[in-house]
């Protein structure tokens, strides 16, 4: 399945939730703070499921970007002349 198709059937599913919650809603009363927090968080998932759909149909979601490779080797000494040790200052003077 490709990843809109995914999103379609979470969007079902989403769809069968929200109609669900609101007839749990008219038994049992919406007063309750156990219901209110039902609803909450139904409704964020909505809008979670709402922003994956924006990234996906977003060509940044397509193109990944480049990596890059990272040598074992190590650095060149030369890259730390003139540095300070991180706590205890430059390699001239004396730390305080």
């Amino acid at each position: 399945m490709s990843v809109h198709d995914e999103l379609r059937s979470v969007q079902r599913c989403l769809d069968d939730l929200t109609r669900s919650v609101g007839r749990l809603e008219q038994q049992m009363g919406s007063g309750g703070l156990d219901m209110r927090r039902v609803r909450t968080d139904t409704e964020h998932l909505r809008e979670s499921v709402a922003i994956l759909r924006e990234a996906a149909s977003s060509p940044a979601a397509i193109a990944r970007p480049d990596l890059v490779t990272i040598p074992d080797t190590p650095y060149d000494d030369s890259l730390w002349i003139d540095t300070d040790d991180e706590g205890l200052g430059a390699r001239d003077r004396r730390a305080p």
